[in-house]
């Protein structure tokens, strides 16, 4: 039986290569790719559509085999000594989820670029760079070590720096991508010294051996669980945008929408908490690593959704509230919930994408507007993105029975309840956080979609629904919106991912908070109607009200300009007056400058004696002979 996992990973790859090879050099201003946009559509749709259908054939050879994971060796990498590091793929229960989203939500949006991108004049590069994004995402989840999982990790940096700078004529992005890219390695750093320490102590970097030496308790001995649980928790910090290196998320909202969505939704930012779940063996022994990542996840939730009260920008809105989404991922995985996380992971997978390719269709209407405020009324002009950006919207604010609404009460109950590390406090924080997102997120709505129309008569006169290879991908998502969380991911994950115990005296308190979170669901959604849905007199007054809060948070709490001060200045005036001026100019320059300077005078005084003038070279000759003489004769 073949599982034919390096087939997986290897068929984007044959996408990146094809286009690349044949359509990136287009001939811009030329009529388009060489070959053909039509080449460069099947080619960058079908083989990720391709590598859906094997994963969902892999499967079913892991049911068939009772569930017992699949492992495929594609190449030995390396041999050093007795060590040999392999490039292996591990094929399980949480590989399956994970590849089916990647693959899944992944092949869609880019059937959904067919339409977006369709007059870029770099068609062809654009699919060239999505197709190398899902390859490295696919080989960072189908990855059995640590170090191919890496290297899938640095991947999705590099595509992702392409991809948020695609549209590098304008410098605005091309700064957004290098951020992206230099905050990310900030991560990484720590997760290279997570990888150093493990593979000093248990002498492998197989994640499944890894988790099997700590469950048996024979690797805590050897090293700290949650010495290794920070470090790795670094590095999902930075993939992952949570506090502190959150920065460069909102700034990826540079690049064309359907890369916000794939970036967003399906792959990316999810990394940081596969990598957490994938090495739950190692979590379950750290307390006080699983402390750490709850309570960042649930400050970076609570942080994010109160700036995106306020953003204006349709995607900045949805950017924030990524961050707090998987704010959230990180609560029920620092509680223990792990299977929890990853259901959360796939119900935002399904609403998230569909409302940044929702806010993509909007963009594409209005030829590229994306201020809310010069938005409104636009239900009655594109009707299909309209109720399926409701139906996501509804799913993320967690109106029952939506996707959103199963995983999110899930990990508020664990965050209450769990007997590792669950708290009052904890869950306080998160259901105010969930106030706070169905409030902007209908806000989000009404602004774009209801009301009156605040477009320009031009705008409005040319507003039109997206072709259809758009809406049809907005209308699946929908559907899977509503319906994902019948899906029983936390059940499915349970034999490798146990769901935490919780305490018998808080039993009781289930369904009391399960009517409260729909209440707080209900409670924004009002809020939203009370102050968009009339006059806008309202918001004025509370604005002027509250002016200096609505700096703080309209300005991000300014952590960019703190980050800017304290760090990125500190490191330009380093650069410029130690390795530049000093370093480079002084030591380097003015070394070989000096030789150079000593050689070039030496060469002129010799020079002076090359006159030309027999007579002078024979009394050179002369003085010359008269000298090895006189010397040799005070030495008889």
């Amino acid at each position: 039986m073949s599982s034919m996992l390096t087939v997986i990973v290897l068929l984007p790859l044959l996408g990146f290569v094809l286009n690349g090879v044949l359509a990136t050099r287009l001939g811009e201003g030329q009529g388009g790719p060489r070959v053909g946009k039509r080449f460069v559509t099947v080619v960058g749709c079908a083989l990720p559509l391709l590598s859906f259908v094997l994963v969902v054939k892999s499967l079913l050879d892991l049911k068939s085999g009772g569930y017992a994971p699949l492992v495929e060796t594609a190449y030995r990498w390396a041999s050093i000594g007795s060590a040999n590091f392999e490039v292996a793929f591990y094929f399980d229960r949480l590989t399956a989820v994970m590849a089916l989203i990647v693959t899944g939500v992944g092949s869609v949006i880019h059937v959904y670029s067919v339409g977006y991108m369709a007059h870029d004049k770099s068609f062809g590069r654009f699919f060239a760079y999505l197709n190398l994004f899902l390859f490295f995402m696919l080989l960072l989840v189908l990855g059995r070590s640590l170090l191919v999982l890496f290297v899938g990790w640095e991947g999705v940096g590099l595509a992702s720096y392409l991809l948020i700078g695609f549209w590098f004529d304008d410098l605005a992005n091309a700064r957004a991508g290098k951020k992206a890219f230099i905050t990310n390695r900030i991560g990484d750093a720590g997760f290279l010294l997570g990888m150093f320490v493990l593979y000093q102590a248990l002498g492998t970097l197989d994640m499944d051996r890894i988790n099997t030496a700590f469950s048996h308790g024979n690797a805590a001995t050897l090293v700290s669980a949650s010495m290794v649980g920070i470090l790795l928790f670094v590095g999902a910090t930075g993939k992952s945008a949570q506090i502190p290196l959150h920065v460069w998320l909102p700034d990826a909202m540079a690049g064309p929408t359907p890369v916000s969505a794939l970036i967003h939704a399906a792959t990316m930012v999810t990394a940081g908490v596969y990598l957490v779940a994938r090495m739950a063996g190692v979590y379950l022994l750290a307390p006080e690593a699983s402390m750490v990542i709850a309570t960042v996840g649930v400050a970076t939730a609570f942080f994010a959704a109160t700036v995106a009260l306020v953003q204006t920008d349709i995607k900045k809105v949805l950017a924030y509230s990524t961050v707090s989404q998987l704010g959230f991922m990180f609560l029920a995985l620092g509680v223990g919930a792990y299977g929890v996380a990853i259901f959360h992971v796939v119900t935002h997978a399904f609403f998230k994408a569909c409302l940044f390719l929702g806010a993509g269709s909007v963009i594409h209407a209005l030829g590229g507007e994306q201020d809310v405020r010069k938005m409104g009324g636009l239900a009655r002009k594109i009707p299909v993105t309209f109720i399926t950006f409701a139906v996501a919207t509804a799913a993320i604010a967690g109106i029952p029975p939506l996707a959103g609404f199963f995983s999110k009460d899930e990990i508020l109950w664990y965050a209450f309840a769990s007997t590792r590390g669950g708290s009052a406090l904890l869950w306080g924080i998160a259901a105010a956080t969930a106030l706070m997102t169905a409030f902007y997120m209908f806000r989000l709505l009404w602004l774009t979609f209801l009301g009156k129309s605040r477009m320009t008569p031009e705008v409005e006169h040319h507003a039109h629904e997206s072709p259809l290879s758009m809406t049809g991908v907005l209308m699946l998502l929908a559907v899977l919106s509503a319906l994902g969380g019948f899906i029983a991911i936390p059940h499915f994950l349970e034999p490798q991912l146990p769901l935490p115990a919780v305490h018998e005296s808080l039993h009781h308190f289930e369904t009391p908070l399960l009517v409260l979170s729909v209440v707080l669901a209900a409670a924004g959604l009002g809020l939203a109607w009370l102050l968009y849905g009339g006059t806008s007199g309202r918001v004025d007054r509370l604005q002027q009200s509250f002016a200096g809060l609505h700096r703080w948070l309209s300005g991000k709490y300014f952590i960019d300009e703190l980050y800017e001060r304290v760090i990125n200045q500190p490191l330009v005036w380093i650069s410029d007056r130690v390795f530049l001026r000093l370093g480079d100019r002084i030591l380097l320059d003015g070394t070989l400058n000096g030789m150079a300077a000593i050689g070039r005078f030496g060469g002129g005084l010799l020079g002076r004696l090359q006159t030309g003038s027999l007579q002078w070279y024979a009394l050179f000759v002369l003085s010359g002979i008269v000298g090895a003489v006189l010397w040799s004769w005070r030495h008889v």
